[in-house]
């Protein structure tokens, strides 16, 4: 009996486990510092299909870059005709 109650327990504290970590999984999202950057940069400027993909690589973060702080932007200005009485 305490055997049956062990492993049903232990089924429990992995089962639970399993659930949480399947349900709160966090995204995967690349962090390239300033060495990953510049390693892009070097690869960019070294030609060929290697090149060109990594100033297409380049050019898309930087476009994500600015279309972020635009965003931003449009937050604040939401907030501003809030304010105002803009609806």
């Amino acid at each position: 009996m305490r055997t049956a109650m062990r492993i049903g327990a232990l089924v429990v504290v992995f089962g639970t486990g399993y659930l949480v970590g399947a349900v709160t999984q966090p995204t995967a999202e690349a962090q390239m510092g300033e060495m990953g950057k510049k390693a892009m940069e070097a690869a960019g400027e070294s030609g060929g299909a290697l090149g060109a993909a990594a100033k297409l690589g380049t050019q898309i973060t930087e476009m994500r870059d600015h279309v972020t702080a635009l965003n931003a932007n449009l937050d604040q200005l939401e907030k501003i005709k809030a304010l105002l009485g803009g609806g």
